[in-house]
């Protein structure tokens, strides 16, 4: 099943004083354009500067998230990031008149609630994700972090402060909507009353109070009482989710962090997106027709969406009434053959197969098999293919292979194929 875009279902506002600049802001999320991403906007501003929440427009910082440089830079996003993609929203646009969010209880929850004020919506496109194929290791100074590729989200951070409260903490847990909302959401920025004049030099939390942040002394938190135990740990966990929505796609890995920064997270980021981009190898038709041995007419892959190496593929085939087929497949009526349709999946499978050689075009690939072959219904020329192919069972050069293609979401065809792997 294809995964709708998410955005909300109109504008609502927040206010309140930032906590390092210690200016007063209000904050406006706004439905925004399918495709868009998450974009913040200075209204304050001449001309209204906008910057992306990517990670390629992060500054590395140690004590929070920057986006951006200069007058028109926005700080501290890290909260209201935390609740968009706590909430899987994929479009929105950010409005602040000043440089930075409120900080309001120091969680992510007054954002949360407010989104979910306006109403989470889907809107056109398909979901974006960033996916791995293989385990990935990234330290920067203190923080390290480990990636393992998974089809969801999933976390465990550790941090490690020398307080009796504190201490070693780790908290490990699936994310998803709903324990974004139970487990993390709530859970409050703290710092230590012993850092606080050496930070206030440097420009920085000139907008804490004990009413916004856990600030704790030898004792334990100052004028408040902890939500958790572990408040602490979950608050990085947060602090992390909303980090990774720099990634500007939904995040599916199993992800270890040992003592996360802001400046680690986005470096971990910043490589998952690299590494992603060199994995993804046949991404267009160039690349598409080095590895298949077919050429027009024949050829009926446009495009790879995704591939997870041998495991599991996504191509696409766009329909035209160009296609020459359609002269003489029930002229008047065009619809694409059926056995077309199968070839089309075959062709993707034999990428994901041919994939994993060093040189692909000294390599053919042989079909030996169909079984339990259906057709849904007919595809017309607009239609849009896209043809998920999934590896069953692979020995040495032998395998079978699971295809389904669907127009819309809807399954027009799927089949069980065998095949094999042959020097040209």
């Amino acid at each position: 099943m294809i995964a709708r875009r998410h955005s909300i279902g109109g504008p609502v506002s927040l206010y309140g004083i930032g906590l390092h600049l210690g200016r007063q802001c209000r904050l406006t999320f706004h439905p925004a354009a399918p495709g868009s991403g998450i974009v913040f906007r200075r209204v304050d501003l001449p001309g209204a500067p906008t910057v992306d929440a990517r990670a390629a427009n992060a500054v590395l910082t140690e004590r929070h998230t920057q986006l951006g440089i200069g007058d028109a830079a926005v700080h501290t996003v890290e909260h209201v990031l935390a609740a968009v993609a706590g909430l899987e929203i994929d479009d929105l646009r950010i409005d602040l008149d000043a440089a930075e969010p409120p900080i309001l209880d120091g969680s992510a929850r007054p954002f949360q609630e407010a989104l979910l004020s306006a109403g989470i919506v889907a809107v056109d496109g398909e979901v974006e994700y960033l996916i791995l194929r293989a385990p990935l290791t990234v330290k920067d100074g203190a923080s390290t972090y480990t990636v393992q590729p998974s089809a969801t989200l999933s976390l465990q951070v550790s941090i490690d402060f020398p307080h009796r409260l504190i201490g070693h903490q780790s908290y490990e847990l699936p994310v998803t909507p709903a324990t974004f909302a139970s487990d993390l959401a709530a859970a409050r920025t703290f710092g230590f009353l012993r850092e606080a004049d050496a930070l206030r030099a440097m420009g920085l939390i000139q907008g804490v109070s004990t009413s916004n942040t856990v600030v704790m002394d030898d004792d334990g938190p100052v004028d408040t009482a902890l939500r958790w135990n572990d408040e602490f740990v979950r608050h990085k966990a947060m602090d992390f989710i909303g980090d990774l929505a720099l990634a500007g796609k939904r995040v599916r890995a199993r992800i270890v962090a040992d003592k996360p920064s802001h400046r680690g997270t986005v470096t971990l980021v910043r490589e998952m997106l690299k590494r992603a981009a060199e994995e993804t190898r046949m991404a267009g038709t160039e690349d598409i027709i080095k590895a298949l041995p077919h050429r027009y007419p024949f050829l009926l892959v446009d495009r790879i969406l995704e591939h997870d190496r041998g495991k599991h593929i996504v191509g696409l085939k766009n329909v035209t009434i160009n296609e020459p087929f359609f002269q003489g497949h029930f002229p008047g009526h065009p619809v694409m053959p059926g056995v077309l349709i199968v070839e089309c999946m075959a062709q993707v499978g034999g990428l994901m197969m041919l994939s994993d050689s060093d040189d692909a075009s000294q390599l053919i690939m042989y079909f030996t098999s169909l079984d339990n072959v259906k057709w849904r219904r007919p595809v017309k020329p607009g239609d849009q293919l896209r043809i998920e192919v999934d590896m069953v069972q692979r020995r040495g050069r032998m395998c079978k292979l699971h295809g389904v293609a669907r127009v819309d979401g809807e399954i027009v065809c799927e089949a069980d194929m065998g095949a094999m792997v042959r020097d040209r």
